[in-house]
């Protein structure tokens, strides 16, 4: 899946039937004379789980998973921001070390061969003291203040709107609009990369564009390359249910939709921050 690392796999562990999940051997070629009705249907089918085997993923399961992360990451978000309030060194230091940290468990979870749940918790308590830790940065910063509520009712809004927009068919996320957000969610990646290079030896908190149109321009494009990512979760999450994912794959489900609106809320961090400018 485009957006995120993690669901390429979930896509690719599906087309081998779970197998590391008792969902047996990869499934075989179809007989050469079978209609393309019966392709179709026996793509759409659901794929079966062994007797005794571990259940397969409904929407309920991401649901209570995502709840639970996110439970995790405000909570821990709290301490950051305690954390960087008391003691604003130390608070650097969680910034920087919790965005350090959520690239290298990121990649982690995406790569390894088993799903690890232990990494996906620690992901997310890591991920709620980077948040804290910048969400109180920006909050101490003269004239920033408000930004974070309003950087938070913007995200649950921009989560919300989407949400219905792709259950009402607004948005239909389509093999082309796959692609599309793949080439730009990666060449906004390397951008990310060069964009902090030139923050931190500039010594400027936004970096290229700053706080001008150009730094705003770039902020609203982030904005919505976030808030469609969302999106590719959604459908992500329709695929797992649609295959048959075992259970387990709801936590990398939730997983996945929680590293879209922290990366959502960030950039509306940023956007505000550079408005107030």
């Amino acid at each position: 899946m485009a957006n995120n690392p993690a669901f390429n796999r979930l896509e690719k562990d599906a087309r081998g039937g779970y197998a590391g999940f008792g969902g047996g051997p990869a499934p075989t070629a179809p007989p050469a004379e079978m209609s393309a009705e019966q392709l179709q249907e026996m793509y759409s089918a659901p794929s079966a789980l062994r007797p005794g085997t571990d259940r397969a993923v409904t929407m309920d399961d991401v649901v209570m998973k995502t709840l639970a992360l996110f439970a995790l990451v405000l909570g821990f978000g709290a301490v950051g921001w305690g954390i960087a309030a008391t003691n604003q060194s130390l608070g650097l230091m969680v910034w920087v070390g919790g965005m350090i940290a959520t690239l290298v468990l990121g990649l982690v979870i995406a790569f390894k061969k088993t799903l690890s749940v232990p990494l996906i918790v620690g992901y997310a308590v890591v991920e709620g003291l980077f948040v804290g830790a910048v969400s109180q940065f920006f909050n101490s910063v003269p004239g920033w203040e408000g930004v974070v509520p309003t950087a938070v009712l913007a995200t649950v809004s921009t989560f919300v709107g989407m949400f219905l927009a792709y259950r009402f068919g607004l948005i239909k996320v389509t093999a082309k609009f796959r692609r599309i957000m793949t080439m730009a969610i990666f060449g906004y990646a390397i951008f990310a990369v060069v964009n902090f290079g030139v923050a931190v030896f500039t010594d400027s908190p936004f970096g290229i564009g700053g706080t001008t149109n150009l730094g705003i321009g770039i902020s609203l494009f982030a904005v919505g390359l976030a808030a469609f990512s969302l999106a590719l979760d959604f459908d992500s999450i329709e695929y797992a249910i649609r295959t048959g994912a075992p259970q387990k794959y709801s936590w990398l489900l939730a997983h996945g939709v929680i590293v879209t609106v922290v990366w959502l809320y960030i950039e509306f961090l940023r956007l505000f921050a550079r408005m107030r400018e």
